[in-house]
Order: C-alpha cells, then structure tokens, then sequence
C-alpha cells in the first residue's frame, strides 16, 4: 500500500509540472486565449539565479520574434466592419450588434493601413527587452565589444531589431551594433524546409484531424444571436463560423494595439477556451512537434541552431565579449525551442484533446518573444570552463536531456555536445 501511495503521488507530481494550461488559467487572465496574440509577459518575468562565484559573463545569444503588431492585414478587421455596416444598413443589429459596430469604428482610426505593422506597444516591447539585458549584463557591452544584429526581411522584424538596438546604444552609446536584415540573413532566420512546406499545404496530413477538432469546439449560434437579429441573412455574406473567427481576431489582438476598448464580452470564457485550443492544435501541428509530423519541423531550425553554435565558437575562440541579436517570427521561435528541447516545448502527442494539456502557444511564442543563452567563463579567460544558461522570455529554463551542473547553468562543452548532434 506504501508503494502504491508512493507511485500515485508521484504520477500526480509529474502531472502537474508537465501539465501546460488550464481553463482556470485562461480565466485569470483571458488575454492568454489571444495565443501567439498574447502581448510579453513582461509581468510573468522572475529575478535570475547569481552568477557562480569565479565567473563573469561574456557573450550572450539572443533570437527574438517581434514586438506587438496590428492584425496581418488591413482585410481583417475590415472585412468584419462591413459585415456589421451591412446588417446596419438592413436594421439586423441587436443593441450589442450596434455597440460593438460602434467599437469596431473606432479601432480603425487607429488600425486602417497598419495591417501587419509593428505596433507602438511592440516598440515598448522590444525597448524594455534591451533595458532589462543591459541591466542584468552591461559587461557585455562597449566599445571592444563585438556585437551583431539581424532580421528577416519583414519591415515588422526590422523596425522590431532597431528599437532593441536603439535602446543598448542608449545606454552605451560607445557599442558599435552591426546591423543587417536581407535574404542573407532570411535563409537561417526563417528556414522552412520542402518537406515542412509539402506537409503544411496538404489536404491529408494535418488538416482532416484539425477540421474535425474545430468543428466539435467552434459553435457560433449563440453569439450570432447576440448580435444580429436576422442572422440567416448575415450569413449569405460570411458563414457564421467565419465571423465567429474574424471576431475573435480582433478580440484577441486588441491587447497589442493603443485603442483600449475591448471585444472579449461578445464571447463567452468557455467559448473563448474552445477557439484558443483549436488556434493553439493549429500552431502545433503547423510547426510544433507533432506526431503527425513526425518531427520535420524541428529541420526548420536547424540552420538557425548553426548559426548559434558557430557564433559562439567565434567569440570563444577569440576570447571576446560581445552578442548576437536576431529578429524572426513566431514560426521559426517555435522550432527553435523544439529542437533546442527546453522544457515544455517539444513534447510529441497524437490526440488532438490532448494538445493544450503538454504544449501552449502563448507559452512558447508571445508577441516578443525571445530564447536567450548568456555565456559565462572564469576569470582567467578558459576557454575550456565555459558555464551557459537559457532564458525564454526573460525567465530560466532547463534542456533535460542534458545534465545542469546547479540546475540552472550548463557546461557549454555538454550542451554543444548534445545540439551538435542533433544536427
């Protein structure tokens, strides 16, 4: 009986530290729901362990996705206000139909020609990243410092490095920041194999277990009868799933954006819930580790690790001090993480329910977004006595493959091992 109690408690521990999100989560704070809409958690960010006695950082890489932006495209919220404007125009709005018509005219004063731009809340973003690394690391910095930065080719990741670049110089004017952003730079920042693009598109790969889940989560009825009064004839425009989906867009990108309305309250929390499992399912099986996949998409990042692992090697080898900056999406952060397996993001599950109870997308790739190793080495300058830690989103995080030497810190020559065979 002992034992029996014995192994029970412990299936129930490793349950609750491998257990992603629940709906009381959700709840506390249905800004989470937004997934990779969820504005940084800056909030969420938890004081670092000391640096170990005898040693002095030296070096850190960083790979960021960008800050806060508008919603893709301008079609976005437009193509909902016209749905609104119409059944205005037909007197088929409900009181909250018309309240929420109001609102969403006031969001596009702020949001018309901005679709896909980063936002000023991505700037803040971005800017407060950099104060808080400079804080916690200015030895990394200077005018011998050799420090890099580099985005994807997307104005919004560009704009997303300068504002973090803009922001060290602030603070040490002195450091000369090498910035590029080109096609160069795109074929290891945002990598996508044959293989991963072939499976994406298909029709019977992902898409038939992600239609069935979405259609046993996504029920429109309710809300559409809060908002129109004639809603069969809203549909002949847009199915009721459609605008469902266009509303929850808005909704949930309203927390990245200046105007501070909100859309929330057309929704019930349960509903809420139910659409952000089938965005967080998407995202898994569009670039996480799927067992449908069959870990392909790890490949993806596989170009970005090189760069990590060589970068590093450069600056060790000529025992300097300085960084690496590089600005991505959250398709390419999402892999990373994966493939660098820190805890909680490459988890493999085939049951689509199961999903939102191992891997979170909000967890994984919020807006801003960022996997940091900074390298420590002695005093002395060994090359060969290198500690390393990880940091997602600002906050300590393990590899469990590979042996801590305090929990927190790694051997470098141990976690290039293991990267370096992965690749």
């Amino acid at each position: 009986m002992i034992r029996y109690i014995y192994f029970l408690v412990l299936f129930i521990l490793i349950k609750q530290t491998t257990a992603q999100t629940t709906k009381a989560e959700l709840f506390n704070q249905i800004e989470k729901a937004g997934g990779v809409h969820f504005a940084y958690p800056e909030h969420e960010i938890s004081s670092q362990s000391p640096v170990p006695d005898g040693y002095i950082p030296f070096y850190m890489s960083h790979l960021g996705r960008h800050g806060s932006r508008y919603l893709i495209s301008d079609t976005d919220y437009k193509s909902i206000i016209d749905i609104f404007e119409r059944a205005a125009q037909k007197n088929e709005l409900t009181p909250l139909g018309r309240e929420v018509l109001g609102r969403l005219n006031i969001l596009w004063r702020e949001v018309q020609w901005r679709g896909g731009d980063l936002s000023p809340r991505g700037v803040r973003e971005q800017r407060g990243i950099a104060s808080r690394l400079y804080g916690s690391y200015p030895e990394l910095f200077g005018a011998e410092s050799k420090v890099t930065a580099c985005a994807t080719t997307v104005v919004r990741c560009v704009l997303s490095m300068d504002a973090f670049c803009e922001r060290i110089k602030e603070f040490s004017p002195e450091t000369h920041i090498d910035r590029n952003a080109g096609e160069k730079w795109q074929r290891f920042l945002n990598h996508h194999t044959k293989q991963a693009i072939t499976y994406r598109s298909a029709e019977d790969t992902w898409k038939p277990e992600y239609n069935k889940f979405e259609k046993a989560h996504v029920k429109p009825q309710r809300m559409m009868a809060a908002l129109f009064t004639n809603s069969k004839s809203v549909e002949k425009e847009m199915t009721a799933e459609k605008i469902m989906w266009g509303l929850f867009a808005i909704a949930e990108g309203m927390q990245n954006v200046e105007t501070k309305i909100s859309f929330f309250d057309i929704f019930t929390k349960d509903e809420l819930v139910d659409l952000w499992q089938c965005k967080n399912l998407k995202t898994y099986l569009n670039d996480g580790n799927s067992a449908l996949s069959k870990g392909i998409m790890m490949e993806n990042a596989k170009p970005l690790l090189r760069s990590i692992l060589d970068s590093a090697a450069q600056i060790i080898a000529n025992g300097g001090r300085g960084a690496d900056f590089r600005f991505a999406h959250d398709g390419n952060i999402i892999p990373l993480a994966m493939l660098l397996h820190l805890k909680g993001c490459y988890s493999s599950v085939s049951d689509a329910n199961e999903v939102y109870l191992t891997w979170s997308d909000f967890k994984v790739a919020p807006m801003a977004g960022n996997i940091q190793f900074v390298f420590f080495r002695k005093k002395d300058g060994n090359p060969d006595d290198i500690l390393v830690k990880i940091l997602l989103h600002e906050n300590e995080i393990t590899v469990p493959p590979v042996k801590t030497v305090d929990g927190v810190h790694y051997r470098w020559k141990d976690l290039r091992q293991f990267y370096e065979s992965l690749l």
